[in-house]
């Protein structure tokens, strides 16, 4: 059950600003430290574009404009150090590259990640407060999980593949996790066929599978270099989950909840509040975007009958919900530099910035 805040002080979405654009974008991301953020797509003639838009004087201006072979799918500056800013994207020929904003001409590094589209990429190491080396991860509709070193060249650090023999299922999202020191790191994946597997870095193993019945569109750690506290999945068909991940019981895995929004949209990749972890936005395939807040149980963890500790969910307070387009927004990134404002990519072939108010009340 959703409880919903009193309407006089609860937070509010709004629109600031919007600009229409002649190709599709799949991506959009902050530029760490700075007004700006990237866009990241395809033109009408199937090559890539890559687009930086910065906050000007209450407008939005395009500050560059990149055109390049293959077709861009995903972004993150998560493997990044904040003095270099290097964008690394994943493209729909399966390559993995990073990208020097300043000079665009050939990519710091390029690897062939996967047999055709690259789904989702992720980043972790890069920044001042994060642990262990600089790593991106890639997933693909080979099926296929793969972990790069971006001081290593075209060679994964580690792979998680179907088996031989098995149908491959198309792996839709991925994200990094509880990389809380040098040694420790996991992974989270989606699959098609609704599928959530967590694999395990310092041991090269897959640490916990479980299935949510319909195909995952996004995971999300609530943050990456931290032990992992929760994780939300995010499905088809108006769903979405969340993860009680501090405690794993040795047979039921982590205690969850689950909650449905709009009836029949899909609801993207979840995002939470860089300043608040226990806020997340949703966004959905009818173009609307839900903001939600978990409140922790008054006991995190109990024992069961066998004397097994096994994790308590606690609840969810939906804090606003808004429209922002008539088509699917199917990219969302909060800036870590301002609290509550975001950029957002839909398929109306139209960015937006935006701003959630109000959420030092919550």
């Amino acid at each position: 059950m959703v409880a919903v805040q009193n309407a006089q002080s609860k937070p509010r979405i709004l629109e600031l600003l919007q600009t229409s654009l002649t190709v599709t974008i799949h991506d959009t991301k902050w530029i760490p430290g700075t007004a700006k953020f990237v866009a990241l797509g395809e033109y009408a003639r199937n090559t890539g574009c890559l687009q930086v838009f910065e906050l000007q004087d209450n407008t939005l201006q395009k500050a560059q404009e990149i055109e390049k072979p293959a077709r861009f799918k995903c972004g993150t500056f998560g493997a990044s150090s904040m003095s270099e800013r290097q964008l690394a994207t994943g493209s729909f020929q399966g390559q993995l590259q990073m990208w020097d904003l300043e000079h665009t001409k050939e990519p710091v590094y390029t690897a062939t990640a996967h047999a055709s589209i690259i789904n989702q990429i992720d980043g972790s190491g890069g920044q001042s407060n994060g642990f262990g080396p600089p790593e991106m991860v890639s997933c693909g509709s080979d099926g296929c999980v793969r972990v790069w070193d971006v001081r290593q060249d075209d060679q994964p650090v580690s792979s998680f593949e179907p088996l031989k023999g098995s149908q491959a299922r198309d792996c839709w999202c991925v994200a990094f996790g509880n990389s809380y020191n040098d040694e420790e790191r996991c992974v989270l994946a989606g699959y098609d066929n609704g599928d959530v597997k967590m694999f395990d870095l310092r041991t090269n193993k897959l640490r916990w599978e479980g299935n949510v019945r319909n195909g995952v569109c996004g995971v999300q750690f609530d943050r990456r270099d931290i032990n992992m506290n929760k994780f939300v999945v995010t499905c088809l068909e108006s769903q979405f989950h969340v993860y009680e991940a501090r405690t794993q019981h040795p047979h039921e895995g982590f205690a969850s909840l689950t909650e449905t929004t709009a009836k029949g949209a899909s609801l993207w990749k979840p995002a939470h509040l860089p300043q608040n972890r226990d806020v997340f936005m949703v966004t959905a395939g009818d173009g609307t975007a839900h903001l939600y807040k978990y409140k922790y149980p008054d006991q995190r963890r109990v024992k069961d009958a066998n004397g097994k500790a096994m994790g308590v969910i606690g609840s969810l307070e939906l804090l606003a919900e808004q429209s922002l387009s008539s088509q699917p927004v199917t990219s969302f990134d909060w800036s870590a530099d301002k609290e509550g404002l975001f950029c957002c990519g839909a398929l109306d072939q139209t960015v937006r910035v935006g701003i959630a108010i109000k959420l030092n009340t919550v």
